[in-house]
């Protein structure tokens, strides 16, 4: 179930966050560039939706986002990881973009997590959901 779209000052989407009642985990697709408004934007959004379902798990899909978001690490590792965890999100399924530059932000920002939740980064959504689904089962 879609439940927000968020889109740019020039109108483009740039992530759509669904809850998937199934599994019970936000699903959150991020499209394009990002700026690092957007991220704190597009991540603050992704949180209200973590707490108002009252979800552990989370499935952050960027296999459709293009270019390096760098610039926003930080900011999560100082205040996003901080309040999702608080949110008590305890799994939390990363599908990076191979080919792009991204993947190289998700594996700094996998670094920063240090235990709050576990963390892993995928390149295959299908075996991102199925260990979001055994994490479940533990």
């Amino acid at each position: 179930m879609k439940i927000r779209e968020l889109t740019s000052s020039t109108g483009k989407t740039y992530l759509t966050i669904h809850f998937d009642e199934h599994h019970h985990w936000v699903y959150n697709d991020w499209i394009g560039y990002v700026s690092p408004e957007n991220v704190k934007q597009g991540s603050l959004a992704v949180l209200e939706a973590i707490k108002q379902y009252k979800a552990s798990c989370g499935l952050n899909d960027n296999r459709h986002l293009v270019g390096r978001w760098d610039e926003s690490v930080e900011w999560i590792e100082q205040v996003w990881i901080p309040m999702a965890a608080e949110a008590e999100l305890k799994y939390y399924a990363h599908v990076a973009n191979a080919e792009a530059f991204a993947a190289a932000s998700s594996a700094d920002m996998l670094n920063r997590v240090r235990g709050r939740f576990e963390m892993r980064i995928f390149q295959d959504i299908d075996e991102a959901r199925d260990w979001l689904t055994a994490c479940q089962q533990n």
